[in-house]
C-alpha cells in the first residue's frame, strides 16, 4: 500500500447496537456511508472491571500492550509508560504526527504536535502555543458540573484570540450563538458539551492543513458522557423506578450526541478525501445500560464545592494545589511527601454514618482523592472527623451526573481504505491488534512490545 496519511477518529465508547439502531432510523447517514466503505471489525477489550476503563483501554490501543503489561490504571498517568505509542514509532521513521486530545498520553517525545486529553494535569501540549486552548478547555471540562467555571473575562478574550488565529469557523460561531440563544428560553445547557467537539475540529483541521501529518488522532468524549448520564432517560423501561420528573427532557440526548458526531463524520470524510487519507473510526470499548446503578455505585457523585474552603474546614496541611480530574475525582499536590502523608491520614478519618467518605491513593507529594459516597445523602447529614461534626453539604455538592450506562468490552474499528471496499469481519479481534495494524498501513514493522499480529485488511 502506498504511504498515505491516516486519520484516526477516537470517538470514545460509542455503542455498536445504538449505531445500528440510529442508522436504521435514518439519523446517521454519514456513519452509514463510512461503514459501507470500510473494513469493519468489532474489537474486544479483554478486561473486566475495574480494568474496563477508557483511560486503560486507550493506552492499549496506542501501545499495543494489554493492561497486564502497560499497567496504567488511572487517568492522568499515561506519562509513566515508557513503551512508545504508535505515533512515536512513526515519528522515529521521520513521519509527522498530530495527536489531538487522545486519552492518557505522555509528552511529545519527537511527535510533531500533541494536545493531551482535558483531564490531564501532568503533560503540556506541543507546540507550546496550544497551551491557551488546552488550559481553557481543561478548566471547562473539569468544572462543567460546578455552578461557575473559574475563568475570567481575560481568559475568554485570550481563548477567542487564539481561536481566531487557529481555525475558528463560521459554522462553529453560528453553533455557539444558536446554543446561547436557545438557553435563554429553554433548559438546554446540557447541549453545550458538543460545542467543544466543534472547537476541537476547527483546531484539528487548522494544524492538519498546516502540518500535513502522516498520522493523526482526534478524540471526543461527548457522546460517551451522554450515554453514562442519560441511558435511563432513553430507555426508562429498562430501569424500573421512575427518575426525576425532568428526566423526560433528556430522552433524546444520546441520539442528539450521535447525530452531532454524524455531522463531524461528514466533515472528516471530506478532509480525508482532499488529502487522500485513510480514515479510521475507533471507539476502544462501548457502553451498555446499568439498571442496577443505584445499588452498584453509579447513582450519585459528590465533589468539594471549593477546594480551598474544603482544606480549611478539615484542616489539611498546606499549602496545596487542587486539580479536578473526572467525575468526583481530584488531585491534591503538596510541597512534599510528608504533607501529603499527613493529609492522607487526616482524610481517612472523614466518615458519614460510620462509612469512610474519601477514596485515597498517595504517590510522593501527590494525593489522588475522591468522594466514595455514591448514594443519596439527606439534607442535614453531618461528617464526623476526630470528634468534630461538619455539615456534609457545606463541603460537598451533588454533581449533576450519574452513570446509568456502564462500560462494555466490545468496540468499533472501521478502516476506510482508498478502494472504499466494504468487508465485515465475523470474529471479534483483540484490542492489542489495533496499533500494529496502524503501523502496517505505513509498512512499518511493529516493535517487539506488540506481540499481536496486524489485522488482515485484504
Amino acid at each position: 500500500m502506498a504511504d498515505r496519511p491516516v486519520i484516526v477518529l477516537e470517538f470514545n465508547e460509542l455503542t455498536p447496537s445504538l449505531i445500528e439502531r440510529f442508522m436504521h432510523d435514518g439519523d446517521l447517514p454519514n456513519f452509514a456511508r463510512l461503514r459501507s466503505q470500510s473494513r469493519v471489525f468489532t474489537t474486544l477489550a479483554d478486561e473486566r472491571p475495574p480494568y474496563l476503563e477508557p483511560w486503560i483501554q486507550w493506552v492499549t490501543v496506542h501501545s499495543g500492550l494489554p493492561y497486564s503489561e502497560h499497567g496504567v490504571f488511572h487517568l492522568d498517568e499515561g506519562h509513566k509508560l515508557a513503551a512508545k505509542r504508535t505515533w512515536e514509532i512513526l515519528a522515529d521513521t521521520g513521519r509527522r504526527a498530530w495527536v489531538c486530545g487522545s486519552m492518557n498520553v505522555r509528552g511529545g517525545n519527537g511527535t510533531s504536535a500533541v494536545l493531551p486529553d482535558p483531564w490531564c494535569t501532568t503533560v503540556d501540549p506541543t507546540p507550546a502555543e496550544l497551551n491557551t486552548y488546552f488550559r481553557f478547555v481543561r478548566q471547562n471540562v473539569l468544572e462543567h458540573t460546578n455552578d461557575r467555571v473559574p475563568l475570567t473575562r481575560a481568559d475568554y478574550a485570550k481563548f477567542l484570540t487564539f481561536m481566531a488565529g487557529h481555525g475558528l469557523s463560521l459554522q462553529t460561531m453560528r453553533a455557539i450563538t444558536s446554543q446561547l440563544l436557545e438557553e435563554r428560553s429553554a433548559d438546554s445547557r446540557w447541549k453545550r458539551v458538543v460545542l467543544l467537539d466543534l472547537l476541537q475540529f476547527d483546531v484539528f483541521r487548522h494544524y492538519y492543513r498546516r502540518m500535513r501529518p502522516a498520522f493523526s488522532t482526534f478524540f471526543l468524549n461527548s457522546t460517551a458522557h451522554y450515554q453514562h448520564a442519560y441511558w435511563d432517560s432513553m430507555a426508562p423501561e429498562q430501569f424500573g423506578a421512575v427518575r426525576d420528573a425532568d428526566r423526560a427532557k433528556f430522552r433524546d440526548a444520546i441520539r442528539f450526541g450521535y447525530q452531532r458526531m454524524d455531522a463531524l463524520i461528514a466533515r472528516f470524510m471530506d478532509l480525508a478525501s482532499s488529502s487522500n487519507a485513510v480514515l479510521v473510526l475507533c471507539t476502544a470499548l462501548s457502553q451498555q445500560p446499568s439498571p442496577d446503578y443505584d445499588t452498584s455505585g453509579g447513582g450519585t457523585f459528590f465533589r468539594p464545592k471549593n477546594f480551598a474552603d474544603f482544606g480549611k474546614a478539615v484542616g489539611l496541611p498546606g499549602p496545596f494545589t487542587a486539580q479536578p480530574v473526572m467525575s468526583e475525582q481530584f488531585h491534591l499536590e503538596f510541597n512534599d511527601a510528608a504533607q501529603a502523608e499527613a493529609a492522607e491520614a487526616l482524610l481517612k478519618h472523614l466518615t458519614l454514618d460510620g462509612e469512610p467518605v474519601m477514596a485515597l491513593r498517595r504517590e510522593g507529594a501527590r494525593l489522588f482523592a475522591g468522594c466514595r459516597i455514591h448514594r443519596q445523602v439527606p439534607q442535614g447529614a453531618v461528617i464526623a472527623l476526630r470528634g468534630r461534626q461538619l455539615p456534609f453539604f457545606d463541603l460537598f455538592y451533588r454533581m449533576d451526573t450519574s452513570k446509568t450506562g456502564v462500560h462494555h468490552p466490545d468496540g468499533i474499528l472501521w478502516i476506510r481504505l482508498p478502494d472504499a471496499r466494504h468487508a465485515v469481519s465475523a470474529e471479534r479481534v483483540p484490542l492489542t491488534a489495533v496499533a500494529p495494524t496502524f503501523l502496517k498501513l505505513f509498512d512499518v514493522q511493529p516493535p517487539s512490545q506488540m506481540r499481536t499480529a496486524p489485522l488482515d485488511l485484504a
